[in-house]
């Protein structure tokens, strides 16, 4: 397509159809995720394809990716360019393996739920949280047994 023939969305268009709010596609802008075309009277314009990589960057987020991982992502990808259906397998599909791994420690904290509801704290050899004496000091800081409980 033609610079002349690109079509260009104002920022609170490209907020209302993306869902994305206006600081954090200028957030996002800075970053270097996307790029406006320029400005039309005072407010930044983008081509219509922003709306995708937008979605790209809302879908890598409910992944879990950090904004890192996502830059790191889209590096391939020229800013005023969307991702296609092949980039986006390409792309993707190291993020199941992220995906699989998150369910598996959500499947391991329900079930730790359920052991902590049967317990009811009057037997504790099932707990991932007992930490007589403060033991799991000495490892450093945070609930550690807790998270590596979730990752077996």
């Amino acid at each position: 397509m033609t610079p002349a023939a690109r079509q260009y969305l104002e920022i609170g268009k490209v907020a209302a159809r993306s869902g994305f709010a206006v600081s954090a596609i200028r957030h996002y802008e800075d970053l270097g995720l996307v790029r406006s075309a320029g400005r039309s009277g005072h407010q930044r314009v983008f081509d219509r394809s922003v709306l995708r990589r937008l979605a790209f960057i809302a879908a890598a987020r409910n992944v879990g990716l950090s904004l890192a991982e996502i830059h790191k992502s889209l590096e391939d990808i020229p800013l005023d360019t969307a991702p296609t259906p092949a980039d986006w397998h390409r792309i993707s599909t190291p993020w199941k393996m992220k995906v699989d791994a998150r369910i598996r420690e959500l499947n391991t904290l329900r079930q730790s739920l359920d052991d902590c509801i049967g317990c009811g704290c009057l037997s504790m050899k099932t707990c991932a949280m007992l930490n007589p004496q403060d033991e799991a000091a000495a490892e450093g800081s945070g609930s550690r047994w807790v998270n590596a409980a979730l990752k077996e």
